[in-house]
Order: C-alpha cells, then structure tokens, then sequence
C-alpha cells in the first residue's frame, strides 16, 4: 500500500512538472510575442518622423507627409498610411496618396538565400495635371537627380522582389478638369524582380496589368520581363485594349491642330524591347463612329511644316533599321467622318469624307515583309461615292507608293464654300466627279489627275441677287464659260492635268507628298479654262 501511494505521488509530481514545463514553454514565447507586439508600437513615431524628414531631404521640388506609421517586428514589416506627395511648385491636387503601403521580408526567399522584400500598395491614387507636368519639363533638375530612387530606399531598405498594387487609380487633368483622363481600378502583380528564380532565362520576371479606361473602356497587358537589364528595363507583353472613348483625348488633339468628337477605340498586339531588339506588333486597331477634322490655320503653317519634317526624318530613320521592326496587321477606321478646315484662306471652307471605311494592311518599316495595302471607301462632302486604293512600300530610297482614287457624282452645292474660296462663285446645280492615279518612285513622281463637272448653272438671278452687279456679272460669266466647253453628248466639262516630275523635296513623307501633290493638283485643275475665259472679269 506504502509503495502505491509512493508511486502516485511520483506520478503527481511528474504530472505537476510537466504542466510547468508546457506553461513555460508556452508562456515564454507568448511574452515574447506580446513584448516584441507592444514593443513595435515604441518605434513608430520616432520612426515617423525620422521616415519623413529624410524622405523629405532627399526629393527635389517635391514634399511628403506622412501621418502615420507602424513597425511589426513579428514577421519584419513596416506600413505606412496616408503618405501623401506634393509637387512644391503646384501642390494641387497631389502627385500620389497611398492610404496603405506595406512592405515587408520576402520570405520564400530566404531559402534561396536571398534577403529582398515584397511591396504592397492599396488603392493608391496618382493626380496629374498639364500645369505639373510644365514645370517638371522646365525644371532644370533632371528626373534621375529628383531623389526617388532614394526616397523608396529610405521607405524599403531592400531590394524589391515582389510588387503588388491593388485597385489603384491614375488621372490625369489637361485642360479641363470636367473630362479627367482616369484609369481606375487598376491592378498589378510582378515577380522575381531580382531574378532569384529562372536566372539564366532572357525574360525571368513576369507581370499582368489590368485595369478600367475612361469609365467604360478596359486594357490588359500580360508580359515577361528583366528588369534589371541595363541601361533599361527589358520587356516582351501582350497588349489588349476594349472599348476606349476617344473623347476624353479632345484637349490633347486640340494642341496638334485636330478637332475629335466621338469615336471607340480597340486594338490587340505585342511588344519587346531589350537592348537589342524592339518590336512593335500591331494585330488590329480599330476606330469607330469618330469625327476628326484637322484646322489649318495661318498661325499653325509653321509648326506644320516643322512636324512634318520630324515625321519624314523619323521615317527614314527607322526605314529598315535592323532592330526596330515596327508592324500592323490591320489599321481600320469605320463609320468615321474625316475633314479638313481650312481657316488660312480668305474664305474659310471644310472638305470631308463621311461613313468612311478605312483599311491599312501590312503595314511595316521593312521592305522584306512587303507592301502596305490601303483601301478607302466613303461619301465626298456627304454625298459623293469614293473609293481609293493604294500600294505602300517601306522607303529605302524615299517615298514608294501607288495611288488610285475615283469620286463619283458629288453635288456641287456641297462644294460651294470651297468654290467660293478659290474661285469666287458658287453654284445652284451640278454634279463633280474625279479620277486621278498618282505613283512616287526613286525621288519622282507620275500621275494625273482628272475633274468632271456635269450640269453645272453657276448664276441663280433669284440666289444672287442681293450680291454687287460686278460679281453677278462675273458668275454669269463663268457660267457662259461652262456652257461653251461642255461636251455636247455627255453634257460635262472635263481637264485633266498631268503630273510628273522629280520631288522637290525627298525627305518629304509619302503621306505629306500625297497631301500635297493631290490638293496642288485639284485646284489648278478645278477651273482652269474658266480662268482663262473670265480673265480680266470683274472681282468683288
């Protein structure tokens, strides 16, 4: 009995010892984990604050708050929110909020043998407006002086591995700050930034972007990349873009001369770009139901000839250049109308193309991948069945192209700004039709280019009368002049004007030369005989 009871008090005090021994060994690293967790809470403001004032030391031009901040050394990571940063020249609104910014180790990789961290932003916001982006074009501190990459080392003392932004938004203010250009509910995933995994590969990073344009558009770009490639960043992606308003560019186009109402864009295609290649892959871009018109004025002359010898240069720059291969599968405009405002002359006028359907195909800056196709068909000034057909080859010797265009029955009446602008008169009847051909080839060019007018009753006594008797008198005239050249069967007036000769100019790009040649043509056959009938006729 003795020696029962000396056994059970053994197994009491074995039993006792062990629940110290597990309330130790629980509770040790229990305070531990409370001391490490209360703990964390005395770094912050001094680190805050410390965060902030260096942040601060570092940027050029720019200013950060930052309100609050907090260090959980169980698991190392630090959080910051609220950080907020302002351009000194335009504080409003600010460059970039982050309410939720946290970094910490990357702990996959430890194994590797790599100390890098993770980055994570929550609905980040970053305001841009043209004021803003002035001043930082005119700053005379470059962009790599500005600090940033200091900055983010005082923020993640380690090298980033893996970046996550979720729901971020991006806008931009140009002009007017009713019509924000807004990519919203962006978000981003990137990986093996530092190239721990899959080092010998040419790409080893990968990333997705997705996000919504403009309120009802949406684009995606799925890619590989490397990016610590030197003296860039080198990348290889797909891109996917739906439904984007092309509204929302009007104050950009505005700048450039271009006047846009309306209109969706969708495109797909690809692109790499590392320090021996770039590729640029257009599969298909289309535009639909848009209303373009470019505005000539007297004041835009010089800036136009200017950026159309930028064009032409860059043109042949690139013509054929080993590693740049930029290509299109298909470029579509549909249901589009196309003008151009002519508000140099001394009589303002518009010419336009309406339902136009435009097609480019194979288009590309090497002469090996071949011609470039163009097929446009459309109404001219509203009413006149246009089709044109074009061949485009890549330039290695300058322009190399061949163009055909048929307008067919347009009602004169439609063109009666334009006749009164170049020739002083307009119309009550008629109808106008054309055909021209036009080919460049080894700095020269052949062609002609062929107007008919059909029915054409230049004066209206009732129309015109409240006009000078002078230029009455001169519309009578002009309108005599038609009579007497109509061909008698088809009842029509017919001039064909010849083009030939070598280019003036080169360099010139195809699309500028076709620009010039046609409309330089057109006028100086429009009325050419008319001229020479009415000559010395009374003007207004």
């Amino acid at each position: 009995m003795a020696e029962q009871k000396e056994i059970m008090s053994g197994t009491t005090r074995s039993r006792l010892l062990g629940s110290k021994t597990l309330r130790w060994a629980l509770g040790i690293p229990a305070a531990l984990v409370l001391i490490l967790f209360l703990t964390s809470y005395l770094f912050d403001e001094p680190l805050r604050r410390t965060m902030e004032k260096n942040i601060n030391r570092d940027l050029k031009g720019y200013s950060v708050r930052l309100p609050k901040l907090h260090v959980q050394l169980i698991g190392l990571s630090l959080t910051l929110k609220g950080l907020t940063i302002r351009q000194q020249a335009h504080p409003e609104p600010p460059v970039a909020y982050f309410p939720f910014l946290k970094t910490s180790i990357h702990w996959r990789e430890i194994l590797s043998g790599r100390l890098v961290a993770e980055f994570r932003l929550d609905k980040p916001e970053l305001n841009i407006n043209l004021q803003q982006l002035r001043n930082e074009a005119a700053s005379k501190v470059s962009l790599k002086e500005r600090g940033w990459q200091r900055a983010l080392e005082d923020i993640v003392p380690l090298k980033i591995n893996s970046l996550k932004i979720n729901d971020a938004s991006i806008a931009y203010i140009d002009q007017d700050p009713k019509r924000p250009l807004v990519l919203s509910h962006l978000n981003l995933q990137a990986s093996n930034i530092r190239n721990i995994s899959l080092p010998d590969k040419v790409y080893p990073s990968s990333f997705h972007l997705e996000t919504v344009i403009f309120n009802s558009g949406h684009g995606t770009i799925d890619g590989k990349a490397n990016f610590l490639s030197e003296p860039l960043p080198a990348i290889k992606a797909a891109m996917q873009l739906d439904k984007i308003p092309i509204d929302y560019f009007k104050p950009m186009f505005a700048r450039s001369s271009f006047s846009v109402s309306g209109g969706v864009l969708s495109a797909s295609g690809d692109v790499e770009y590392a320090p021996k290649v770039k590729i640029a892959h257009l599969k298909d871009l289309t535009i639909q139901g848009m209303k373009i018109d470019y505005i000539h004025t007297k004041k835009t002359t010089a800036a136009e000839k200017e950026s159309a010898a930028v064009v032409a240069k860059t043109a042949r720059k690139l013509s054929n250049k080993a590693d740049v291969l930029i290509s299109a599968d298909e470029l579509r405009l549909t249901e589009c109308n196309l003008g151009f405002v002519n508000q140099a002359a001394g009589k303002p006028y518009r010419v336009f193309l309406t339902d136009t359907d435009f097609r480019l195909s194979n288009f590309s800056n090497h002469f090996s991948r071949g011609p470039a196709k163009v097929l446009l068909n459309g109404k001219f000034m509203g009413n006149g069945g246009t089709k044109v057909t074009g061949v485009f080859r890549p330039e290695k010797k300058g322009p190399d192209l061949d163009l055909y265009a048929k307008i067919d029955t347009t009602q004169l009446t439609s063109m009666n700004e334009l006749l009164r602008s170049y020739a002083d008169f307009d119309v009550s009847a008629g109808t106008f039709s054309l055909v021209t051909e036009l080919h460049v080839k080894d700095d020269a060019v052949s062609g002609y280019l062929k107007p008919f007018f059909k029915n054409m009753s230049v004066y209206d006594r009732r129309k015109d009368r409240n006009k000078s008797l002078s230029h009455q008198v001169y519309e009578m005239m002009v309108g005599g002049a038609a009579m007497l050249l109509e061909n008698r069967s088809r009842q029509q007036v017919a001039t064909k004007v010849d083009i030939s000769g070598s280019l003036e100019k080169p360099e010139t790009s195809s699309w500028q030369i076709i620009v010039e040649l046609v409309k330089n043509a057109f006028f100086k056959a429009i009325l050419p005989s008319f001229e020479r009938e009415v000559s010395g006729a009374g003007k207004r």
